[in-house]
């Protein structure tokens, strides 16, 4: 599995912001109001965020072994599916949040302070949950084995006297 990209991340983070801002400019030429996050959205980002960390701690104690017994490879490799899932969601969330902040401040009507704080608390927490997927993902990297060089390599099974 390959470790998530920067730019990965950072076209995702574009698309959420063009998306929101291209939603609040929807919503404001239909008359509506402008979209604002639940107040309980940075706050389940924040969990997600924790959950993640504590899942992959484990894996990353077990692999240095400072836990007993082995690796479970596929519960590792879940974990960081699960980590690499959550800073895309994280860069995703951080972006529209950002998109419905620029739209919201380039108008020339002064935004409610609510509304505003709770926007910037999404992108704040989307920031902290993108963090969160890559340490995670960071820690269930399971070390290489042996029998994972080249072959022909050093520890190919070749014998000795023929090399």
């Amino acid at each position: 599995m390959k470790r998530t990209g920067a730019g990965v991340l950072l076209l995702v983070a574009a698309l959420g912001i063009a998306a929101g801002f291209a939603l609040d400019n929807v919503l404001t030429a239909m008359g509506r109001p402008t979209f604002t996050p639940a107040v309980s959205l940075p706050i389940l980002l924040l969990l997600l965020g924790g959950i993640v960390l504590a899942l992959a701690i484990p894996i990353f104690r077990a692999t240095r072994g400072r836990a007993p017994g082995p690796v479970n490879p596929f519960r590792a490799l879940r974990i960081a599916i699960l980590a690499k899932a959550s800073s895309i969601v994280g860069a995703v969330t951080g972006g529209l949040a950002v998109g419905l902040l620029a739209f919201v401040l380039t108008r020339p009507a002064t935004p409610s302070l609510g509304s505003l704080g709770t926007v910037i608390a999404t992108a704040v927490c989307a920031v902290v949950l993108v963090a969160a997927g890559l340490i995670a993902e960071q820690l269930c990297t399971l070390r290489k084995d042996d029998d994972d060089d080249e072959p022909g390599g050093p520890s190919s099974g070749v014998d000795d006297a023929l090399r």
